[in-house]
């Protein structure tokens, strides 16, 4: 994972900003890219090396942002909205009808590795709530009912 050319492509992205502080959100996604989707504490150690920053700067930032990963991931990524206005129009029940069709729950990965399914605070788009996204595409409008024939693509697209 760690590569010359990936520590070199995090220096150059420090040299960017005024503070290399302000690098580390996107020196912590080319990292987390690389590694095929999650962050290890060699990925802290890459990017504070490269940055000039502690590896635990760089481990709290990340265990801030929902959007970094502190252990491995399925290939695919599915994500529900359960902030108040996906809650409001049955967001919990769409939680369920995913965790039935997928044999998990919320913050598990399926047993073949290839599915993550985590429910998370805000997507972002509380006018077609309830909100989905998978593998960062959003769903509007999705019912429980949806949930089947979701994970039916995402297992035919692997």
């Amino acid at each position: 994972m760690s590569s010359p050319e990936l520590t070199a492509e995090i220096r150059e992205l420090g040299q960017s900003f005024p503070d290399s502080r302000s690098a580390t959100i996107p020196a912590l996604r080319l990292v987390q890219e690389a590694n095929g989707g999650w962050l290890t504490d060699e990925s802290f150690e890459q990017v504070a090396s490269a940055l000039g920053l502690t590896p635990a700067y760089c481990q709290a930032v990340a265990s801030f942002y929902d959007m970094f990963h502190l252990d491995p991931v399925g290939r695919h990524m599915v994500e529900i909205c359960t902030n108040l206005s996906c809650a409001l129009v049955g967001a919990q029940r769409v939680v369920e009808a995913f965790e039935e069709a997928l044999g998990v729950e919320a913050g598990e990965t399926t047993e073949d590795g290839e599915i993550t399914f985590r429910a998370v605070e805000c997507l972002g788009g509380c006018g077609y709530a309830p909100v989905v996204a998978v593998d960062s595409r959003y769903r509007h409008h999705v019912k429980p009912e949806d949930a089947a024939g979701i994970v039916k693509e995402i297992r035919g697209a692997a």
